[in-house]
């Protein structure tokens, strides 16, 4: 004791370091949270489910500890321009989530600087649902989105879906093959050849005699997955029905989605063709 009471401040503080450093080193350094931009604008049918899917979308951000969110009803932080104050814009986020629809309010500048933060930046593109008739008459938004809407042949209906790619992330929640009351959009401009599909219709189910459809190929994709350019995008046209947007399934989903968009898991988005 005498010892010790002899020891100086600088061998005491010495002693300290060496004692709690190592327990320091083993704690792991904690990721910084992603940044999550969600868009929630329509020009045109207005969508009842937008507000409970934005608000459902920052609440799982929240709980998981994966993001931090910025919800937004207007298209202004999609420029790559400084802008007034502090407001932010593409420069500040990690991914944009799209639950739109009609011709949002964005110039030639702001087009092209959305389109090089996922194609050349590698962000992240989410478009949910009515994110398929958005910017139907700009073609490298859907070259991006990988097709746009061409009706919605069954209206809301007990749609029969097939999970196609249960290796994808969040695809395991669902059971192999399921019925839920949503609108499903039937899409043109898509190719199997650059998207992979992970959701269909079971086209065995369906009234293809309905004038309204339009795919001879009875090919109708309820979600996919594909790499545009660096960047990864996610689409599904589930989401007009507010209340999927309670299920443990459709909120499972999109966590995942979200998560291999923001490159915190990776998963195989290969293009294949339709199964046999």
């Amino acid at each position: 004791m005498a010892r010790m009471a002899g020891l100086g401040l600088a061998a005491w503080v010495a002693m300290l370091t060496a004692a709690v450093g190592p327990a320091h080193a083993q704690a792991p350094a904690r990721a910084p949270r992603k940044r999550l931009l969600v868009i929630g604008e329509e020009k045109g049918y207005r969508h009842e489910a937008v507000t409970h899917a934005m608000v459902t979308i920052e609440r799982l951000g929240r709980e998981t500890g994966l993001w931090d969110t910025v919800l937004r009803t207007d298209t202004e932080a999609l420029t790559k321009k400084k802008l007034e104050y502090n407001a932010k814009n593409l420069n500040d986020f990690d991914a944009v989530v799209f639950y739109t629809g009609g011709t949002l309010e964005m110039d030639a500048g702001q087009q092209a600087d959305f389109i090089s933060f996922v194609h050349d930046d590698g962000k992240g593109f989410i478009g949910i649902h009515s994110a398929a008739i958005t910017f139907t008459a700009w073609p490298a938004y859907g070259e991006m989105l990988g097709g746009s809407f061409d009706e919605h042949p069954w209206g809301t209906f007990a749609a029969p879906v097939v999970v196609e790619d249960p290796a994808f992330p969040g695809m395991k929640t669902w059971p192999s093959a399921f019925t839920i009351t949503d609108e499903i959009y039937q899409i043109k401009d898509f190719s199997r050849s650059s998207t992979r599909v992970l959701l269909r219709l079971d086209a065995s189910k369906l009234a293809l005699d309905n004038p309204r459809v339009h795919r001879k190929d009875r090919d109708f994709a309820v979600a996919w997955a594909r790499m545009f350019g660096r960047g990864r995008v996610f689409y599904t046209t589930l989401g007009h029905v507010e209340a999927n947007w309670d299920r443990p399934e459709m909120q499972a989903m999109i966590v995942d989605a979200i998560k291999w968009t923001l490159k915190l898991v990776d998963a195989d988005v290969t293009p294949r063709p339709a199964p046999r």
